[in-house]
Parts: C-alpha cells; structure tokens; sequence
C-alpha cells in the first residue's frame, strides 16, 4: 500500500511539472534554438508598473510624528501638542545652579521638566520663581489670541 501511494504521489507530481508530457521536450529545443535578445535598462525600466506616489488633497501628512518628539535650539524645548497649560499640574520646583526647573505633571502623570521660554501646546512658560509659575497663554482652541494671557499655578503653601 505505501509503494502504490508514492508511486501515484511520483506521477502526481511529474503531470503537474509536465514531465510526462510529450511536448515538453520539443520545448526544451525550441529555447536552445532562440537567440537572446538584449535588453537595455532604459527598456526594462519602462515596462515596470509606475511607482506608488501619494498626494495628500488637504490630508494630514500620515508619515509624521504623532508624538511630537522634543526639538532643540530657538526657545526652550518644544513640548507642543503633548500639554496643555489647564492640564498641567505643578508638581514642584527645583533650583538650579543658574536658574529654576518646574516639574509639571500631565493627565497622564508623565512628568514634564519646564524652564522659562518652554512651548506647550497652548502658551509657553514665562516665568518661574520659588513659589510659583506663570504660563503665558498664546492660542484657544488652536485659534491664537488678540490679547496673551497669563495664568499663575502656585505650590502649596503646606508644600513649600
């Protein structure tokens, strides 16, 4: 029983390939038989499919950073569309050896180390003292504003 199963198996096989047919032969000596034509590469490439292009229409760009990594140089570093000024919660502020840090707490608790000039999404930072830190609100909703304004997130006193 096992020899008859490879044996059909074998001859399964060998239709599928064409080995069994007759004119699989005659096709053997028809390729020897061409010449090669050559190609250049100016050919070739002309009868690939056009390439992939995108236009966006209007459309957010889908290959940019969602997250908004922070980028260095100008004022402060970039925390843009990560936090808002209503949604910052001070945390502390530490002094430094030249200036003062305030560490600010996002809905998400992901901690936040602001110096003046600092963007959020919304304002930026505009100062900082021992006790408290003043926001300087720049945009509503995306639209700026005719006029900043400034808001003022104090610690504690039971804290300080």
């Amino acid at each position: 029983m096992r020899k008859i199963c490879i044996l059909a198996l074998a001859i399964m096989v060998a239709g599928i390939y064409g080995w069994l047919s007759p004119a699989y032969g005659q096709e053997s000596q028809q390729t020897g038989q061409q010449q090669e034509t050559i190609i250049s590469p100016q050919q070739a490439l002309s009868t690939l499919p056009p390439r992939a292009s995108y236009n966006p229409g209007g459309r957010r760009d889908p290959f940019k950073d969602l997250i908004g990594k922070g980028k260095g140089g100008g004022k402060g570093t970039v925390v843009e569309g990560q936090l808002a000024i209503e949604n910052a919660a001070l945390v502390g502020i530490v002094k430094t050896a030249k200036s003062f840090v305030a560490i600010v707490s996002g809905p998400q608790e992901f901690p936040y180390f602001l110096k003046i000039g600092d963007r959020l999404a919304d304002g930026y930072v505009f100062s900082i003292s021992e006790s408290k830190v003043v926001f300087r609100k720049t945009h509503e909703r995306g639209i700026p504003l005719m006029r900043p304004r400034d808001v003022v997130k104090e610690i504690n006193p039971e804290e300080r």
